[in-house]
Order: C-alpha cells, then structure tokens, then sequence
C-alpha cells in the first residue's frame, strides 16, 4: 500500500486502485467534500506526476480520455482547487509524494494499460439522487428525470414556463459553464429540440444563469456529472446519432393521452402569461415562441 495522508486530502494506492478521500480542513473546498471519495481504477489512469515548488508541492493524476463523466462534463472547467485529481503536498512529504506517483506509474507500467480513449465511462460518477440549490434555482436527478424547480429571482420568462422536467432519453447533452465570481456561468440541458437554441441562460427554460455564490453554483456540476454518466458515451454518439432510429420516433402513445382539466387551466394561464411577457416587450418574437413551445412540450 502506497499512501499520502494530507491536509488536503489523502491518496492510497493498493496495486489495483486510487483512493482519493477530500480533506476535512476548511481550506478544502465544498465541491470536493461533497463529491466524497473517488475510486480510481487503474485502468482509467493515463499518468501521475509530483510537481515540487519551494513551499508546497502537487500530485497531479491523468486520466484517460472518457474514462470519467466528471471531467467530460466539466469539460476541464473545474477551478483547480476544486479538481479531485490534484493534491497539495508539504514540502516535508515530498518524498511520500514522489514514492507515491512512482508506485502508480510502475502498476501502469507492469499492466500496460493503454493511454487511448476509452469507450466506455470507467468510473460511475456521483450516486442519484442529487439535489442542488443555485442562484437561479433548484436542480434535481433521479437516475431517469431532471427537474428543475426555478427560485424566485429566476427571470420572469422561466418562472412562467413553471418546473422544467425532463427525462434522461430526451437528453443530447448538458453544457456546464461556472460562475467564475467575475463572469456568470450556466448548465443547459441540450434535448433533440432545443439543440439550436440562441436562448440566453437567463431566458432559456432548460438553462440555469449561474451568478450568485461561486462555492455553491460549483455543486451543480454534481448534476451536470450524474446526468452525463447515464448519456452514451462520447465514443459513441456518432454511431448513435446515425443508426438509432429510435430517437427520432415519435411518442405517440404520449400524445395520445388527453390532458386533464387541472392541466388544461395550468397551460392556458401559462399561456397567458407569456403572451403579456410578449406585449409588454419583454419577450422577444424569437424568444416568445421558444418559450411558447417549451410550455407546449413540457405538457
């Protein structure tokens, strides 16, 4: 057992597996403590390095290309103190530090694992359900839904859309952006119709505007993670995109169930609402009928 115990946090290598457990301290930040251990299997490592500097040092992991669906959804967006792969050494522990990516290094070596991409997800990414409060609302998934419940300081057009639900298989993709505290930052989730939207955040049904407190806005690449580790692979999107005939089959079953009266009043006052929004001036013709059509959709 190869193992660095750290502020930080703490690596442990058995042969097979790396053990990154979060540090408690209060310099860890929340995302990492709330992400919680990460398993690492070997196989999913492409390379380890010590980077010494005068005061304190890093270990820094590799992994290999779509192994993991937290990096494909962050897509290297993680602020670096937030990044599971990346730990702070003393300089004390240097020599820990380098007899740890050394073990690391000769298991890869011994195994001869591959540094080509992968095809398939070899860590499952955070447990479902996941729930997270942000600026712009409250953003949930179960394994097979996303909801979004919008606060109140969502733009008017969202809050008029009510609850944003969608199912996991109507799902392309979500783009995940943070709110780096001097620029604001977004999750959308991308569905086969909404593709082609220029909606922006704060105006777009299936977007949340990331603009409020930076260490919390940080949790919902926890969602934006759970939901990408149940979406196909990257390595197989294009075989998707041109032999699943089953995406691109209308729902008929669905649209042949007749809405109740309850959801009859909801949709018209709804409705409504926009249709003022888009006399006052303050939906445009483009975004009034995007919104429109997202309502029409939602029900």
């Amino acid at each position: 057992m190869a193992e660095i115990i750290q502020r930080d946090g703490t690596w442990a290598f058995d042969g097979t597996t790396v053990r990154i457990t979060p540090g408690l301290h209060r310099s860890v930040p929340l995302f990492r403590q709330t992400y919680g251990e990460v398993a690492v299997p070997l196989e999913a490592v492409a390379g380890v390095a010590f980077e010494p500097e005068r005061k304190r040092g890093r270990l820094r992991m590799r992994l290999r290309e779509g192994a993991d669906p937290l990096l494909h959804a962050t897509g290297g967006r993680l602020p670096d103190p937030a990044d599971p792969y990346r730990l702070i050494v003393d300089v004390d522990r240097a020599g820990v530090a380098e007899y740890v990516a050394e073990e690391i290094r000769h298991a890869l070596l011994l195994d001869q694992i591959p540094k080509e991409p992968t095809k398939t997800y070899l860590l499952p990414g955070p447990p479902v359900p996941v729930s997270v409060r942000s600026s712009d609302g409250t953003v949930s998934f179960d394994g097979t839904q996303v909801r979004i419940d919008w606060a109140d300081t969502s733009d008017r057009v969202k809050r008029a859309t009510g609850p944003r639900i969608i199912d996991v298989g109507d799902l392309v993709q979500v783009e995940w952006l943070p709110n780096s505290g001097y620029e604001d930052g977004f999750m959308r989730f991308v569905t086969r119709e909404t593709s082609f939207s220029k909606l922006p955040p704060e105006k777009d049904p299936y977007a949340l505007d990331l603009w409020g407190s930076t260490r919390r806005d940080l949790l919902t690449a926890l969602v934006a993670t759970a939901v990408t580790a149940r979406l196909p692979h990257p390595s197989t999107r294009g075989e998707l995109a041109h032999g699943d005939e089953r995406a691109h089959r209308p729902r008929l079953a669905a649209a042949a169930v007749p809405p109740s009266a309850d959801h009859h009043d909801v949709l018209l006052r709804r409705l409504r609402e926009l249709g003022e929004l888009h006399r006052d001036g303050v939906l445009t013709d483009e975004e009034f009928a995007m919104t429109k059509a997202a309502v029409l959709r939602g029900f």
